[in-house]
């Protein structure tokens, strides 16, 4: 389970529709950081992207990652995550972002579908977790 302090977890519902920043590690050590949708399976942060997009290729290279959910309401309630990526799937990716699209617009669909793009999902593991 997610070791998230009680008075922080709603930041993980989909009611709250927080968006979580990744931070990643370009290959010159550059940080590059972007705010992403997600969800979690209780144990990791499930996010996902577009092959070949750069925090794709970061995540590959370099699958240790940080993470920063704010608050939608009050940006001083936030939680800081240490993780690494421990899968790469394109397996049910396409379900994943549709969930997505779901919860954070409220449609059926990923209305931003390019053609002959690749969903990916990432799942994530928090080794530290640090809340505010």
């Amino acid at each position: 389970m997610l070791d998230i302090p009680e008075k922080l977890q709603d930041l993980l519902t989909d009611e709250k529709k927080a968006f979580v920043y990744l931070g990643t590690s370009m290959a010159d050590g550059t940080p590059q950081v972007t705010p992403i949708w997600f969800s979690t399976d209780g144990e990791h942060i499930l996010i996902n992207s577009a092959a070949g997009r750069v925090k794709d290729k970061n995540m590959r290279a370099r699958p240790k990652i940080a993470l920063c959910i704010a608050d939608p309401d009050d940006p001083y309630r936030y939680l800081q995550i240490q993780g690494k990526v421990v899968e790469i799937t394109t397996e049910d990716a396409d379900s994943h972002i549709d969930a997505l699209a779901f919860k954070y617009l409220g449609k059926d669909k990923y209305p931003y579908r390019r053609a002959k793009e690749q969903r990916v999902t990432y799942k994530i593991q928090p080794l530290k977790v640090d809340a505010h």
